[in-house]
């Protein structure tokens, strides 16, 4: 497969390495798994041997298959993470472009907490690696706000990528009051839960119903625009691609193909490793089509303005709320709620035709106006739809699946395959850390740089 028109190069896979340094009675599968055993004591010798005197420069071809939340982080941790001295070229393929599939229309709501507020499974680098991100995306589009706190320039840079800072959680029932009291004791410094009784929360956000007055605050936790940022973090890449080439040492290429793809083997050969980054595609791929414990969810979220002869605006600085449903807050007079749960469909179509987002507010209504009564003010303007891939639930909770995926392709692959995927509705608090794992374990070829909670998903499947 020569990607558009674009001059074929010598390719240095994960075989030719392993030929170099295993008998030659090796099997070319064993060549793969030995080069990820070799490599794990030594991980720096892939380096040292690519820029080895006696060895001709070749070029390191990775394709990245899909431009959401975690093909672009991938992106992003290869080039940090690759050997500096080589030659990089790195190929993203997807059909829409970035962020045309359900990362670009997803919420936007960010924290490290469950439903009940309870820190989700390393959380705490899913958090740290996420921030890391967004202050790389919103330095690139506000560069003379570099220095400030992500989200706190927002208002001053046209081009803001995180809308609102601060999410609110009002417990619902006694029972959820509990709960949520008890996980909230255990709160990251650098994402706090703060309890508020009805008159302070309301001071927040007027008309919001506390019924067992108590409410829980995050006024670290973001409301993020998810279009503007994949935008934004494209563009990172883009410029550190130049800035990496212009350092003198290896050069770096980076391409985006906007066109589908039909199945793996077609990569077969052309590139040292292929991670894919598919989202509920990934399912849909022949090699590993019913072979991944993923559930497919097509969720729609409404679009919402206050009319203008109607209502008191939202605060400017209120925080979106999150309960049963969520207000995703995109100004005074705008916000989305979401989000309905179509289990096992199959339409990744963002576009909501107009009997499909009335369904959706009929049922998404009552739930919000529940918790904010004043939403039965606002009046639909809109939809929009993105195809979810749900991991299994675990004892750790519902953990996305990351791995080498050679099995499931074929037994003598040349090239190394690599999927990370399953990141469910949580896929903008996973991409930052989860990007960074199978970026570094695919540059030293060791996939046991993953933790094997995120692995594990493999033994039911092979």
């Amino acid at each position: 497969m020569e990607p558009h028109g674009l001059t074929h190069g010598t390719i240095f896979n994960s075989n030719v390495c392993s030929k170099m340094l295993l008998p030659a009675a090796a099997s070319p599968m064993g060549h793969a798994r030995n080069c990820g055993l070799y490599f794990r004591k030594t991980p720096s010798l892939l380096c040292s041997i690519r820029s080895s005197s006696s060895l001709p420069r070749r070029p390191l071809r990775y394709a990245v298959l899909g431009a959401g939340f975690a093909g672009l982080s991938v992106v992003w941790h290869l080039l940090q993470h690759s050997p500096k001295e080589l030659h990089l070229r790195i190929d993203i393929y997807d059909e829409v472009g970035i962020g045309g599939g359900a990362s670009g229309v997803s919420g936007g709501l960010l924290h490290p907490y469950s439903p009940k507020v309870k820190l989700l499974w390393r959380g705490a680098d899913c958090w740290k690696e996420c921030m890391k991100l967004l202050h790389v995306a919103e330095t690139e589009v506000c560069p003379n706000e570099s220095n400030t706190e992500v989200g706190k320039s927002s208002q001053q840079c046209d081009r803001f990528i995180v809308r609102r800072r601060g999410i609110m959680r009002p417990a619902m029932s006694m029972k959820n009051l509990n709960v949520l009291n008890d996980n909230a004791q255990n709160s990251l410094a650098s994402c706090r839960i703060e309890t508020m009784d009805e008159d302070a929360a309301q001071k927040l956000v007027p008309n919001l119903c506390v019924p067992f007055n108590s409410a829980f605050y995050m006024p670290d936790a973001v409301n993020v625009h998810p279009q503007r940022y994949l935008q934004a973090l494209f563009l990172s890449c883009k410029n550190l691609v130049k800035e990496l080439s212009a350092s003198g040492l290896g050069v770096k290429e980076l391409f985006l193909h906007k066109k589908s793809i039909c199945g793996l083997r077609e990569f077969e050969g052309e590139y040292d490793a292929v991670i894919i980054c598919l989202g509920a595609k990934a399912d849909m791929l022949p090699e590993l089509s019913g072979r991944l414990p993923l559930r497919t969810c097509r969720g729609v979220i409404a679009h919402l303005q206050l009319p203008d002869n109607l209502g008191e605006d939202y605060p400017e600085l209120g925080p979106s709320i999150l309960s049963d449903g969520w207000l995703a807050i995109q100004g005074t007079r705008s916000l989305y709620m979401g989000s309905t749960w179509d289990w096992k469909s199959r339409n990744s179509s963002p576009i909501v035709h107009e009997d499909e987002a009335s369904k959706a507010f009929q049922e998404l209504l009552p739930k919000a106006s529940t918790f904010y009564p004043s939403i039965k003010n606002w009046t639909l303007t809109g939809a929009r739809a993105g195809l979810r891939a749900m991991p299994p639930l675990t004892p750790l909770g519902s953990l996305p699946l990351l791995g080498s995926v050679n099995d499931f392709v074929a037994k003598n692959c040349t090239t190394r395959y690599w999927l990370f995927g399953g990141l469910g509705s949580r896929g903008l608090l996973y991409h930052g850390w989860l990007g960074k794992l199978i970026a570094q374990a695919v540059v030293s070829c060791n996939e046991q740089l993953i933790p094997s909670e995120l692995t594990s998903w493999k033994k039911a499947s092979l």
